[in-house]
């Protein structure tokens, strides 16, 4: 499942940035599949981009004089979040994998223990103002916003966007100015962390993690813990690169879905499950084909 997770991770990012042309420097991708959402930061103006950041989207429309309300964005982000939590995020984020590629680098990692409220909170506070408060109020003469999250802070669309358009466009650096300088010193300190750090975006700033996160403990992809097979060796909390303990939470809001936690669990006591669950400790059988999934 480990193999096959990163190679879920690579396969649906070059699929979802598969457009060849805009990588030639002949102009973004402007057909049909641009109107449709995908799950995680992909960046729009990302050269290759053949889908939309449904963060991005829903900025779009709340920064707009236009538009009172993004139906079909916030649709699609209560459809994904109820469908799996943040399953989207441990395998379909194109920002999620470069993450994980870069904790794969050899340098001395930082054991991150279950995290204290306050940077979980940092999460919301950014979908709170920066996605949301900010477009909706800070406008200009005419009323128009801006997407806050998309051109201050989001790191996806400086690796993925701004330093390929520059490079494709060398003529763009003496329009990117002080903005671009500042987000790529934010980009390069994420790079950093990630190195030693497992996902530092997800874990403190991504707010479309956030809004898929309030999912997890009720979506129909989660994971199911059999109290009554688990030994609490704590296998399961020291296989997490999150610093949770899957058998205390096994829904976290912070949980990416990676499955770290269900094959580090010898006894089968933390299943993955889908739609509504019930275990029932005097039918579990650790023998059982299913694993005591009932």
């Amino acid at each position: 499942m480990k193999n096959g997770r990163l190679g879920i991770q690579i396969a649906f990012t070059a699929l979802t940035n598969g457009y060849i042309k805009g990588f030639m420097g002949k102009g973004l991708y402007q057909g049909p599949l641009k109107q449709i959402c995908l799950p995680g930061l992909n960046c729009y103006s990302c050269p290759g981009a053949l889908g939309a950041c449904p963060i991005g989207a829903l900025q779009a429309v709340i920064s707009s004089r236009q538009f009172d309300f993004s139906f079909y964005a916030v649709g699609f982000l209560i459809a994904v979040g109820a469908l799996g939590g943040r399953l989207a995020c441990g395998f379909l984020c194109p920002f999620g994998l470069a993450q994980d590629l870069l904790y794969k680098m050899k340098l001395k990692k930082v054991k991150t223990p279950h995290f204290e409220k306050g940077p979980d909170i940092l999460r919301y506070l950014v979908l709170l103002f920066l996605v949301v408060l900010l477009p909706l109020f800070a406008v200009n003469i005419v009323g128009q916003g801006d997407p806050w999250f998309c051109k201050y802070l989001c790191p996806s669309g400086t690796l993925m966007a701004a330093i390929p358009q520059l490079v494709i466009n060398p003529s763009l650096f003496s329009a990117a100015g002080a903005l671009f300088i500042l987000k790529a010193v934010l980009l390069l300190a994420i790079i950093f962390l990630s190195i030693r750090i497992y996902r530092p975006f997800c874990r403190y700033l991504c707010p479309l993690g956030a809004i898929y996160g309030l999912f997890n403990p009720i979506a129909l992809y989660h994971f199911n813990h059999i109290e009554s097979a688990c030994t609490h060796c704590g296998l399961c909390k020291e296989a997490c690169p999150m610093g949770l303990d899957p058998a205390c939470t096994p829904n976290s809001l912070k949980c990416v879905r990676c499955g770290a936690c269900t094959r580090a669990c010898k006894e089968k006591a933390l299943l993955p499950a889908f739609g509504i669950v019930k275990t029932n400790k005097n039918r579990y059988n650790k023998s059982s084909p299913s694993g005591g999934r009932l």
